[in-house]
């Protein structure tokens, strides 16, 4: 009796060639891009919701209450700017123009909203990026000594210094700063991005600084920077105890991880454990809160922006609400909510660069 011939083992069926080519990373953004448009359009729906319901005659904010009692004045005032029509139709206006990149007309500097954001965002992402950067390297540098040294001074020390850090509230310690360091002291400017006899530089990026730098005007780039001391110094100190006091709790639970014990166990150096294992895994939720302050710094500078007379977005924002200016609120708040979602995306990748674990799921 022969012997019954081998069968081929059945092939698995085959994939899509779109799929067997395409990238799992290029996949994770064409999807994370797909939920931040529809994000995008729910952050337009909100925030024109909210900004129609808010009591308040826009007429009389922007033109005066003698203006807002002349039927011919308000029916055209309302006519230019399509208040006249229902909110359905307001609302498709918006959108349509919001694609061909058309945020409309403030109804107080009587500008497009694009233009007045690119003059006042640049201001703001000076002192923002200035003080997420001292933050992130003190406050990171910070938690990680008080963890390691735990129940010691330092430790001590530095809980102290991130409490009095997210006790004070930033408005007063912004008037604390600016009457003691620079009207009692005279070490810093106190208003402005510059001193009123110093010309700006060529607008290169909005940056004072940047492009000072880039046309070699050092006096320029000199004075710009002593602008932003107190501002940045300010916006620092709360952030600084934020990041000390998350980054001492991230680093105090990988402390206490298996492998972290085995490495020591092993004889590796208490700086190699603390930089390749500790840290590096430590990262990863301390990452998250990086990213919320720094939309938080961008977003949230009102009160100091008006204390140091800075033209950023927080005093774009508050002069547009003040005045009921209505596309300057929903060009504001679009913005923000951009924002926002580019820096949850930039963290979510930074999160696979990081952990290797992240990248296989």
């Amino acid at each position: 009796m022969s012997a019954p011939s081998a069968q081929p083992a059945p092939s698995s069926p085959a994939r899509p060639v779109g799929e067997r080519t395409s990238h799992p990373l290029l996949r994770y953004l064409v999807r994370r891009l797909g939920v931040s448009a529809l994000l995008i359009i729910g952050v337009t729906l909100v925030t024109f919701v909210l900004t129609n319901l808010v009591p308040g005659d826009t007429v009389a904010a922007n033109l005066g209450q003698r203006a807002a009692e002349d039927p011919a004045i308000v029916a055209a005032y309302r006519a230019h700017y399509g208040l006249d029509r229902p909110l359905p139709a307001q609302y498709l206006t918006y959108l349509t123009n919001l694609l061909h990149g058309d945020l409309g007309e403030s109804q107080q500097t009587h500008r497009a909203v694009l233009t007045d954001l690119r003059s006042a965002v640049p201001a703001t992402l000076e002192i923002a990026i200035g003080a997420i950067v001292l933050s992130v390297l003190i406050g990171v540098g910070f938690g990680t000594i008080a963890a390691v040294r735990r129940g010691h001074l330092a430790d001590s020390a530095l809980r102290l210094v991130s409490l009095v850090g997210i006790s004070l509230p930033t408005f007063w310690f912004a008037l604390v700063a600016y009457y003691v360091l620079s009207f009692q002291l005279d070490l810093a400017p106190g208003s402005g991005r510059l001193s009123p006899a110093t010309t700006p530089p060529p607008d290169i990026t909005g940056l004072y600084t940047l492009d000072s730098l880039l046309s070699g005007q050092w006096q320029t780039y000199a004075d710009a920077v002593a602008h932003l001391m107190l501002p940045t110094l300010v916006l620092t100190l709360y952030t600084v105890g934020l990041l000390t006091r998350f980054t001492r709790s991230a680093v105090l639970e990988v402390l206490e991880q298996d492998y972290v014990r085995s490495a020591r166990a092993k004889g590796l150096p208490g700086r190699t454990v603390l930089l390749r294992y500790v840290l590096r895994a430590a990262l990863v939720p301390i990452l998250t809160v990086v990213g919320l302050a720094f939309g938080a710094l961008l977003s949230g500078t009102v009160l100091v922006e008006q204390i140091f007379s800075w033209p950023g977005l927080g005093s774009y924002a508050y002069q547009a609400a003040s005045h009921l200016d209505l596309p300057g609120v929903m060009g504001v708040g679009l913005f923000v909510g951009i924002i926002y979602l580019l820096i949850n995306l930039v963290v979510d990748l930074l999160y696979g660069a990081i952990d290797p674990r992240v990248r296989v799921s």
